[in-house]
């Protein structure tokens, strides 16, 4: 029985799948949902739609078990983190691979139901999943690694639609690559202190005083590829008027962090998803 006062374990493993802070999986639906209208068209259906939805909340929340129990020994010292279920032990290391895992297989059900490209890929997938929250020991931008995760619904999306993968689906991912280098690395400028005194690599610590420049071009490189990409695809003139809108983000990100203030680049970061739902929009009104 937990002590009076204490939260419940449903209220300790929503803490830890953090399902009171949709922005992390949001940062992956759009791009995924984005990629399945370019594939299809226009609207994919609804099977591909409700695949897609539910396999990125499920995985996003899988990946967010994974990654607290790969970093409880260093979420201990970082201030934002330090809290964490698992870091304070409040839910043990075999619960959450538990969880994890319970999460992942329900997830890979679901791709079950789609074609044996996209079957095979989601292997690919769960595999960079779980390598990511190393590579921050080893690997000077770990936020690239992540990028590589986090794109990786694109070519699920066109495995899943044309059970094949063009050229296109691979610009699109490099593309949305610099978008997650983008906002991760306004994330780690949050923790950057902390990170520096045990000894985590981050692109926020790489980049050092060219952080902010560096994440603004990366904004900048990932609008310019998706535009390049998809300009022969969509109506240029619906696409332009997102491009202004996105561009506009970029420029109030850049107002965000340019102190370098641990509130401003963490409210950058959470804000994020309003970038890839512009982007999101400028696809499917672009296809009508």
């Amino acid at each position: 029985m937990p002590a009076p006062g204490a939260p419940s374990r449903w209220a300790l493993y929503l803490d830890l799948i953090r399902w009171n802070r949709p922005a992390g999986w949001l940062l992956l639906l759009w791009p995924s949902l984005s990629a399945l209208w370019v594939a299809a068209g226009g609207f994919p259906g609804w099977h591909l739609l409700t695949v897609f939805v539910l396999g990125t909340i499920l995985m996003r929340s899988a990946g967010c078990c994974v990654n607290d129990v790969a970093d409880r020994e260093f979420d201990k010292h970082v201030k934002r983190t330090a809290q964490r279920p698992v870091t304070s032990g409040k839910v043990s290391t075999r619960e959450a691979l538990a969880l994890g895992a319970a999460l992942a297989l329900v997830a890979f059900a679901l791709v079950l139901t789609t074609n044996t490209p996209t079957v095979l890929m989601s292997f690919a997938a769960l595999a960079i999943t779980l390598v990511y929250p190393y590579a921050k020991r080893y690997v000077s931008m770990p936020q690239a690694v992540l990028g590589v995760a986090f794109s990786f619904g694109v070519p699920m999306a066109f495995a899943a639609v044309q059970a094949q993968l063009p050229p296109l689906a691979w610009v699109l991912l490099l593309g949305n690559l610099f978008w997650v280098l983008a906002y991760d690395t306004e994330y780690a400028m949050v923790d950057r202190d902390d990170d520096l005194r045990i000894g985590m690599k981050t692109s926020a610590i790489t980049l050092g005083a060219y952080d902010v420049p560096a994440v603004t071009a990366f904004y900048l490189v990932f609008l310019a590829i998706w535009t390049a990409a998809l300009w022969a695809v969509v109506n240029p003139w619906v696409w332009g008027a997102m491009l202004l809108v996105a561009l506009a983000q970029v420029v109030w990100h850049f107002r965000l962090i340019k102190d370098r203030s641990r509130d401003g680049c963490f409210k950058a970061f959470r804000l994020n998803h309003w970038l890839g739902f512009t982007v999101f929009v400028g696809v499917v009104l672009g296809l009508v």
